[in-house]
């Protein structure tokens, strides 16, 4: 029996149309529409086309964007700069400085620059230690993403074993958190733990998020597991792959595809928190 497959797509555009529908509430109250801001540096293709994406589906839900474009050879001082004065602009809600920046730029200082309240990356020590607390704030995009994935599709989390592969601060950190805050036992695993497929064959959960093109093979996964595939790796074809191998789909009983599965999410969570942010900022 196959696993399940849990389209992104479709559970993405279940977000959106919530995420419209707040905003055409808050436009009927003659309150302004919500504004998201894209900083880019220089001229990176994957980029460029999230960034297109993301305009794609601002425009879906009516959130007004506008990119603010800085050369290649910019400086941290020139970034920083930017993003402070997008911070001081009343009319921006949210922030985005895209990923990649050049090795030249400091990203932790550009990072730090960006006011927490408008920080829809959910990347600012100040969100990211409020994840840590339990607190309310801004959550990074791709693991609130992965959560709202694991809802949609009634994936018992609560008194669960959960593995998350990967330990960056951008997806594995926090999705261990975001899991932890909901009564899962979490395993962080990373390229140091000794026994990774002992310890991915326990898993109830097992989050994929290491960037290495089919680590996980089918028989790491234990029968009936939920499988959440982060990884985006280019196959020698020029495809996308994942982590996990495709005949995990044997095993799993759950399972997100590459592409199509946790991608959308990341886009419209961003919206989710751009909408969020500017509802903090002037509630309705």
């Amino acid at each position: 029996m196959s696993a399940i497959r849990v389209d992104g797509e479709r559970v993405a555009t279940g977000v959106l149309a919530e995420v419209a529908a707040r905003i055409e509430a808050r436009l009927r109250a003659g309150l302004p529409r919500p504004h998201l801001a894209a900083v880019l540096v220089g001229h990176d293709p994957a980029s460029e086309t999230y960034v297109r994406l993301k305009r794609r589906d601002a425009e879906r839900v009516g959130i007004a964007t506008s990119d603010r474009r800085l050369p290649e050879s910019a400086t941290t001082s020139e970034v920083v700069d930017l993003v402070e004065s997008l911070n001081r602009d009343p009319e921006v809600s949210g922030i985005l400085v895209q990923q990649p920046l050049p090795p030249q730029v400091e990203v932790e200082a550009v990072v730090a620059a960006v006011d927490p309240a408008k920080d829809v990356d959910g990347f600012h020590p100040l969100n990211a230690g409020r994840l840590l607390l339990g607190q309310s704030g801004l959550v990074a995009c791709t693991p609130a993403g992965i959560i709202r994935l694991l809802d949609e599709y009634r994936v018992p989390i609560a008194g669960r074993r959960a593995v998350v592969v990967g330990r960056s601060n951008v997806v594995g950190k926090p999705v261990a958190l975001l899991l932890l805050r909901r009564d899962a036992t979490v395993t962080v695993c990373h390229s140091k733990t000794t026994n990774l497929a002992e310890v991915c064959r326990e898993a109830d959960i097992l989050v994929a998020a290491a960037g290495r093109l089919g680590l996980i093979r089918a028989d790491w996964v234990k029968p009936g597991a939920a499988v959440i595939d982060v990884g985006v790796n280019r196959r020698e074809d020029g495809r996308l792959g994942g982590d996990v191998d495709p005949a995990a789909a044997e095993v799993a009983g759950w399972l997100s595809p590459v592409p199509g599965g946790v991608g959308p999410l990341t886009r419209a969570m961003l919206m989710a928190n751009t909408c969020r942010a500017e509802e903090a900022r002037r509630p309705g």
